[in-house]
């Protein structure tokens, strides 16, 4: 059994269907533009591991890579100060972790939303960051990257609200009330979850997008930097870094809606080996914690890690 028929084995043990792609990232020549389908083929020279890699795919919050690179290398540039104050209000509150559960208005810096909004995948923090860096920046910022199947389209407000609009809410709490009496047919035909209407890209394009920051060529090192400290504070672990043994840094970004598990980041080991990973797993089941989900994941980032490694 070859490493891919192992890794597919490994996600339809846990019933979901998933987008891998796994890359030495000291090895892979981003020159040759590796674009899959659309690209001609793979790059690195077998330095590469991918499981329905060029599938366009909803990314979620791992768009917020792209956001918090964007803020980087304004700073960098001296387009913005990272210590701007930012008044949050109950106005600017939107649903999930971090500054949404605040009862009170909060002040805090540009920087620290960029680390809320990735550290604990802030949604009311990247929507704030989003307005200040310039929401039509992001799609420019792709297409320089080489991204040419990853897709911005708004940021977490819009999200929000294309959500209350698919299941006829109009506030947050409405559609909390009404989310879990919908059929599981209703939901998946929601604009969420289809790529062509949210936000998507490729597992391969996000890889290369890891490999860029990782290799200080997504922007001045400066901003590299930034990023890549932000995502080593990720406080999520039952993904990708459950799957490596202790001794090996995982630095990460998840992205979570109803039956989609996904997570992109960078494994990290003790002899300098540097592995971009992007894993997009969809469940049949809608139920929102499914660790079993989360754990294969990490098996599947592992099992590809180990086959470039030759361990």
């Amino acid at each position: 059994m070859d490493v891919e028929e192992r890794i597919e084995a490994i996600f339809a043990a846990v019933g979901v269907t998933a987008s891998l792609h796994v890359v030495d990232l000291d090895a892979v020549d981003l020159s040759a533009v590796g674009l899959g389908a659309e690209g001609g083929g793979p790059v690195g020279g077998g330095r590469e591991v991918g499981v329905r890699a060029d599938e366009q795919v909803v990314i979620a919050s791992i768009f917020k890579i792209l956001l918090v690179l964007e803020f980087a290398r304004q700073v960098e540039a001296g387009q913005l100060d990272p210590t701007e104050r930012v008044l949050v209000t109950a106005a600017d509150r939107l649903g999930g972790w971090g500054l949404a559960g605040c009862t009170d208005d909060a002040e805090v810096s540009l920087r620290d939303l960029a680390y809320f909004a990735m550290s604990v995948t802030d949604n009311t923090a990247a929507d704030l960051l989003l307005r200040r860096v310039g929401p039509d920046l992001l799609p420019m910022l792709a297409v320089e990257l080489g991204l040419t199947r990853t897709r911005v389209l708004g940021g977490p407000r819009e999200l929000v609200e294309m959500m209350l609009a698919d299941v006829g809410a109009r506030t947050e709490a409405e559609f909390a009330r009404i989310f879990p009496t919908l059929p599981a047919d209703r939901v998946r035909s929601m604009r969420v979850f289809d790529p062509a209407h949210t936000t998507s890209s490729t597992a391969r394009e996000i890889t290369r997008l890891l490999t860029l920051i990782w290799r200080d060529e997504a922007g001045p090192a400066a901003a590299c930097a930034m990023v890549r400290t932000w995502m080593a504070r990720q406080i999520f672990w039952t993904r990708l870094a459950a799957g490596f043994p202790p001794g090996v840094r995982v630095s990460g970004k998840t992205g979570t809606l109803p039956g989609f598990h996904l997570e992109a980041g960078v494994a990290e080991y003790p002899d300098g080996g540097r592995y971009a990973i992007a894993v997009f797993a969809r469940a049949e089941q809608l139920t929102p914690r499914r660790i079993d989900v989360d754990l294969a994941m990490g098996e599947a980032a592992r099992t590809a890690v180990e086959a470039l490694r030759g361990d």
